[in-house]
């Protein structure tokens, strides 16, 4: 499978199988993880991998409710573990490499025959008690990860006019 195929046929999966995923599975998809590129190769970043069920019931509060994220086998969230540095353009570093990292994550668990669904709606107070993260450490997102339950369909996008420009922005 070559990379835009990836790109075109991942999903967010909200719906999980009880099949365990593979530990070979996890380790690529983590490996992905560690492989993306960061600022300066600060590689600031942790990725907790959760598999208790109990924990994963409480990130499901953390998150609002969104009972799929239990449903999954797998949930890893993706922390900066350097939360105060930010680039000459103003973007905080961590939210982009750990951005970039996730993306790789989850086209490598598409790969894996895996599903994932990138969570950016939860409680960060909240996710970092209940995992032990430090106060200074910063969650990005949570990743569900296990075999699709169902094959979502594609959701519409914008064409490339409507969102590329050339030379100015117009």
């Amino acid at each position: 499978m070559d990379v835009l195929s990836a790109i075109r046929g991942r999903r967010s999966v909200r719906s999980y199988s009880t099949r365990e995923v593979e530990e070979e599975k996890l380790n690529k998809v983590l490996e992905a993880a560690r492989l993306s590129p960061s600022a300066n190769n600060n590689q600031g970043w942790k990725f907790i991998v959760v598999r208790d069920e109990e924990t994963r019931k409480k990130l499901v509060e953390a998150a609002g409710g969104q009972t799929f994220i239990g449903q999954a086998p797998v949930v890893i969230a993706a922390c900066g573990t350097d939360p105060e540095r930010i680039m000459k353009c103003g973007q905080y570093r961590y939210t982009v490499d750990l951005s970039i990292a996730v993306a790789y994550m989850i086209l490598e668990a598409y790969e894996q025959g895996l599903g994932t669904c990138w969570i950016g709606h939860f409680d960060e107070e909240v996710v970092k008690e209940i995992l032990g993260i430090p106060r200074k450490v910063r969650v990005v997102a949570m990743i569900p990860l296990g075999y699709p339950d169902v094959n979502p369909a594609p959701r519409p996008r914008k064409s490339l006019s409507e969102i590329v420009c050339y030379e100015k922005y117009s």
